[in-house]
């Protein structure tokens, strides 16, 4: 993840009208008060910054001795504190007290007691108060309630269900540029957003194309077609058949509609899907960003490099603009056509040859072949008149790089529109390989093919055979990153490009079992692991596993020695048996949650696929794991212990975990003195690198009240509109949601995550949601598990269908139909369709593997929210709107049926 970390002020606002707010003196001493709620309450008391002079039981039954406390009575415990010196004003350094329980421990900052609004933690029925503060507990509650307040998750439930439309009109739109090549090939054409001219740069992976003529900044072409830049943005854009890597436009300018197909193809041989294309995934590793070699590696990629130089043929980019006159008199058409820099003002020296159509650097260098109504263009600017209904038809071949003049004049006989057909059958064709998804929500029906042709076009590698290199934009691969990419190809049923991605990183694994590629990151270990152990649940591919069993027994031996040099005394609690390091960007070398999330599930996963090829080894591997785990939870229950409560939407106050062991609070809260906002947002390290990754990671169920309280603040702190901010997938907020069925919640997040950070028109992913890093396919392949996951997911030896649509794809007509899906019980195939006119949906399932599933649930949600009178099929389950067909055979049809009334 590119980024860094997070913020929360806190501004404590008298209720009072017209009392001004004031900052609270930086030493200052306190009278507090906790109160508990039938609870025998036991525990000791310790601040940091400032001392306790006084601790006292104030009404119930108890006693105090040397700093402890014990109640014997079970309501109305009241335990008075009186603090001395304690540091209270903003800023960092503040005094923080500490309650420590046999279970519910809980930590506050003792400058935000206050009687107006108390500390209230219904989870641990406990409050914390000022010592001025009169009222009982039950009082204090009533009245807290009696405000009525909602917590963000509480208003999206009581809201209208999102959809795209209603997020649209709220979220950023934003154009991204579109990225065209062949598949498997490095060499890519970026078509970048309008400037002065439109403008196409060529690319090696992420890095420049660097000709002589251009200099080192690397090349870049312009072109025009129309007036010029004016005050109307008359563009429109689209996918060929709204999901292929074809590009086309359409531009109003005056009285002419300028409609533009933009594609790439190879200079001689057709575009097969047979077709030996690709680059060698290492030389491809090598020109993405982020990059990083073992001396091993980098000397083996000397001869990889020698091999990759003098390619018999160019990639070529084709582009055709066909004016059309729409008015009823003679009007002009403007063309110019492609020429070398990034704007008017950059002179880079070439020539134009009318009688052939060249743009040239010199007579063997030439870049562009133009023409005009299929002959040479008679000027590079020109001005064509067009009668009424006519049409002009102006297109230019720009090969990646320049062409000798034999070559050049070998590909000026080539027909646009026969290249245009075979390009589109190999896009076409790779879709057919894949699951077949049919949705009454065109764009994400679309999203879904485009998604998926996005993420093929940058995984670079040699066709048909060998290792691929799942790039995440102009990254190289990444274990965390690439992992959604790689479990989006199994999803859809692409096995050999999953397996072939996974090779990249047992390829590239170090000489200590290391598996690190980018960046620095400190993660991969483990996620690379697990995207391992997933392929396998999709597959059962044992003999594969065996093949590379000693790479993953060599990169858990890794993980466990990496383990047993943090297991020290002075870390129980605070780490121990965790591992250190940074997960991302920010130079954070700390136990980190997510880090030991990945690390333990990669391990679990490890575990499981040894399970039968090698038994022995799966069982120190389980045994292993499961030693971490529990270590994770020790130190994780301690940080939740000792870092401050914060105050959520509807009055009450939760428990908070940093994002490492080290910290004393959530990092946005600044109890350190540092500075360490990044990548445009505060919240990088608490809400994107943080502690609920261990729920994603599976080291706490969705279901434990730890999780849920993580949700709970997450939800209220880190996110506008239930989306996060800067790199809004990085939280694993939306997969919890899912997993505990808050359909609204996880919808919210959804449309509001995608329409902010997809181009609209292409589809294509920003990284960030401040324009950075185009092509993003970490971001996609998100967005496509989600989508996944929406309509179908397992949970335990349950698949679950349809758990997260929305409501309105079951209005009257419409339906959903998935064939040939991949799921750990093996391909599953399923439709539903809403027959409401006649008051019923239909559905069927069949997954007939010998893995099927014990059971299905297939969530059948009516529009207007009613309830079923009858069902043929299975048993309703009201609360998630679900058949459950227990003892599943294989296959089932449903019937649901409804009462007009909604009765």
């Amino acid at each position: 993840m590119k980024i860094h970390l997070t913020f929360l002020l806190i501004l404590i606002i008298s209720p009072l009208k017209g009392q001004s707010v004031s900052t609270p003196p930086a030493n200052h001493d306190r009278q507090i008060s906790i109160m508990w709620k039938d609870t025998i309450a036991s525990g000791s008391v310790d601040i940091s910054g400032g001392k306790f002079s006084v601790l006292s039981v104030e009404s119930g039954k108890g006693r105090i001795s040397s700093g402890n406390f014990r109640f014997s009575s079970k309501e109305g415990n009241r335990l008075g504190i009186k603090v001395t010196g304690g540091i209270t004003g903003n800023g960092s350094g503040a005094s923080i007290v500490t309650l420590h329980a046999a279970s519910k421990s809980f930590s506050f900052f003792l400058r935000d007691v206050s009687p107006d609004y108390p500390i209230y933690i219904p989870e641990y029925k406990v409050i914390v108060t000022d010592g001025q503060d009169q009222r009982s507990y039950r009082q204090i509650e009533a009245q807290i309630r009696a405000k009525k307040l909602k917590t963000n998750l509480e208003e999206i439930e009581l809201a209208q269900e999102e959809s795209f439309d209603s997020a649209a009109v709220h979220t950023r739109d934003q154009i991204c540029p579109t990225w065209l090549g062949i598949s498997r090939d490095m060499r890519i054409f970026e078509l970048g957003l309008p400037q002065d001219m439109d403008i196409i740069t060529p690319r090696m992976a992420s890095s420049p194309v660097k000709i002589p003529e251009a200099g080192e900044g690397g090349v870049a072409y312009t072109y025009l077609a129309g007036r010029g830049q004016g005050v109307e943005n008359n563009r429109t854009r689209r996918l060929d058949d709204g999901v292929l890597p074809i590009l086309h436009s359409t531009q109003k300018d005056g009285d002419i509609e300028y409609n533009t197909t933009t594609f790439v193809t190879l200079e001689r041989s057709p575009l097969k899907t047979d077709t030996p294309i690709g680059t060698d995934f290492m030389v491809a590793d090598n020109s993405s960003y982020g990059h990083m070699f073992t001396d091993k590696q980098a000397e083996d990629l000397k001869q990889r490099i020698a091999g990759e130089t003098g390619k018999s043929e160019e990639t070529v980019l084709y582009l055709r603009v066909t004016a059309k006159n729409l008015s009823g008199a003679p009007a002009y058409a403007w063309f110019r056509t492609v020429r070398p820099g990034s704007g008017w003002w950059e002179q880079i020296k070439h020539s134009y040859d009318p009688g052939t159509g060249f743009s040239s650097y010199s007579t063997d260098r030439i870049f562009g072949i133009s023409k005009l109504n299929g002959e040479p263009l008679p000027d590079e600017e020109i001005a064509v008149l067009l009668k009424p209904g006519e049409e002009a038809k102006f297109e230019f071949l720009l090969p990646h790089e320049p062409l000798s003049e034999a070559r050049a004049r070998q590909l000026t006989l080539s027909s646009f529109d026969k290249r245009l057909l075979e390009c589109r059958n190999f896009w076409k064709e790779k879709l057919k390989k894949a699951a077949t998804i049919t949705l009454p929500e065109k764009r994400i029906q679309e999203m879904i093919s485009a998604g998926l042709l996005h993420l093929d076009l940058i995984t670079y590698g040699k066709e048909p055979y060998g290792t691929l290199a799942p790039s995440v934009g102009v990254y190289s691969p990444i274990g965390t990153e690439s992992s959604p990419i790689m479990q989006t190809f199994m999803s859809m049923g692409w096995f050999d490009e999953a397996r072939r991605s996974l090779m990249y990183f047992i390829d590239k694994q170090h000489e200590d079992g290391m598996i690190q590629n980018f960046g620095g990151y400190m993660v991969e270990t483990g996620a690379a692991l697990w995207s391992i152990g997933e392929y396998f649940r999709y597959t059962r591919d044992t003999a594969w596993i065996m093949e590379i069993e000693p790479r993953i027994l060599k990169a858990c031996d890794f993980l466990f020695s990496w383990r047993d040099r943090n297991k020290k005394d002075n870390l129980i609690g605070k780490g121990y048996g965790m591992i250190d390091g940074k997960v991302a960007d920010p130079e954070d070398q700390f136990h980190q949650y997510m880090l030991n999330g990945y690390a333990y599930l990669g391990i679990s996963r490890a575990g499981e696929i040894l399970e039968a090829a090698d038994p022995s080894a799966a069982v120190r591997l389980n045994r292993e794991a499961e030693a971490w785990k529990q270590d994770i939870r020790k130190s994780f229950y301690q940080s939740m212990a000792g870092s401050p409560t914060v105050p959520l939407r509807d009055g009450t106050w939760c428990p908070t975990v940093p994002p490492w062991t080290e910290a004393k609070a959530m990092r946005l809260l600044y109890q350190n003195h540092e500075t360490f906002l990044s990548h445009g947002t505060f919240t990088v390290s608490d809400a994107m690198l943080g502690p609920l990754y261990l729920v994603f990671c599976e080291v706490f169920d969705p279901k434990e009240a730890a999780a849920e309280m993580l949700l709970k603040y997450h939800s209220d702190l880190f996110y506008q509109r239930n989306a996060a901010f800067s790199q809004p997938y990085y939280s694993r907020h939306n997969w919890m949601q899912i997993r505990l069925g808050l359909v609204k919640p996880f919808l919210k997040t959804y449309y509001n995550t995608f329409s902010a950070l997809a181009d609209r028109e292409t589809y294509t992913f920003w990284e960030h949601l401040y324009k950075v890093s185009v092509h993003k396919t970490h971001e996609e392949a998100w967005f496509l598990m989600e989508t996944r996951w929406m309509l179908w997911l397992e949970d335990g030896k349950t698949l679950r269908l349809l758990s997260g649509i929305p409501r309105k794809w079951m209005e009257n007509g419409k339906s959903v139909k998935i064939e040939n899906a991949a799921s750990y019980f093996g391909p599953v195939s399923f439709s539903a369709e809403s027959h409401l006119d006649q008051n019923y949906i239909s559905a069927a399932v069949e997954c007939t593997s010998e893995r099927k599933p014990d059971e299905v649930s297939l969530r059948l949600p009516h529009p207007a929210g009613f309830f079923p009178v009858k069902i043929t099929g299975g048993d309703y389950d009201k609360n998630t709107e679900s058949v459950i067909i227990r003892h599943f055979s294989g296959r089932a049809e449903i019937r649901v049926e409804f009462s007009s009334t909604g009765r």
